[in-house]
């Protein structure tokens, strides 16, 4: 007959989990002797051994009685059952594993892969960070609010990066950023702004220069890029002058 502490050892468990097995049912806890000691016999030990490899497997306790009683058959489909479980799992928690992942690498916390990249491209091109954390904070409620629309939004903005004029716009912009609002540099880049959007408007539309995004989360884009970079107000203000009208949503006006 063995002691608790040496079945434990046995089974290569802790006493601490013997007492646990007890408690739930799934191992019987024998009388004490004569001497106030609990006394067990081999079987005690199979069966410990047993629910020890159950559990090892990833089998919930709830289930561990279950299976000890199931036939061969009803062994097999519980089987079943749990590893289909355990391989739901196995996917979830290499989902947070790949989340986790992305929310180390800075900009990808809640935005997709295209973003990140094309904000990386921005960098490449010299621009100034501050620009860069206006585009990201302006593209994290618009991939949350219009996940649908990202492909097509980030497709036009590839497109449009590659073109001189736009180049010179972010580069030119990030020098505005410490100038103050009537300095003639900040004049020059809205009159090459305004020259470049009339061209794209005429070669592609005036819908390609806007994005048809829904006017509440405009507004919030608008206020993200002032609060971000504060000469932006002054920007949009002179390229009204010019004939353009918004921020996130540009919009060319009829002329007068």
């Amino acid at each position: 007959m063995l002691t608790i502490g040496e079945l434990a050892a046995y089974a290569g468990v802790t006493v601490r989990a013997v007492r646990h097995y007890h408690a739930k049912g799934l191992l019987p806890e024998p009388e004490r002797d004569h001497s106030g000691y609990r006394r067990y016999d081999a079987g005690a030990v199979v069966e410990l051994i047993k629910i020890r490899s159950l559990a090892d497997a990833g089998v919930p306790l709830a289930r561990v009685r279950e299976l000890l009683q199931a036939d061969p058959a009803e062994f097999a489909t519980a089987v079943a059952e749990i590893d289909q479980r355990l391989r739901a799992e196995i996917r979830q928690r290499q989902r947070h594993r790949e989340r986790i992942a992305r929310l180390a690498a800075g900009d990808s916390l809640a935005l997709p892969p295209e973003v990140v990249e094309f904000l990386d491209q921005l960098r490449a091109l010299g621009v100034d960070e501050r620009i860069v954390q206006v585009e990201r904070d302006g593209w994290i409620p618009l991939a949350a609010r219009s996940p649908e629309r990202v492909q097509e939004l980030i497709a036009r903005k590839r497109v449009q990066i590659t073109h001189p004029p736009l180049i010179d716009f972010y580069r030119t912009l990030s020098e505005v950023l410490d100038r103050t609002d009537s300095d003639p540099m900040l004049i020059e880049l809205v009159d090459k702004v305004a020259a470049y959007l009339t061209q794209l408007a005429d070669e592609q539309g005036d819908d390609y220069i806007g994005g048809n995004i829904e006017p509440s989360l405009v507004e919030l884009l608008d206020t993200l890029a002032f609060d971000t970079a504060p000469p932006t107000r002054r920007l949009i203000e002179l390229l009204n002058e010019q004939g353009w009208n918004g921020w996130t949503e540009l919009v060319r006006m009829d002329p007068k």
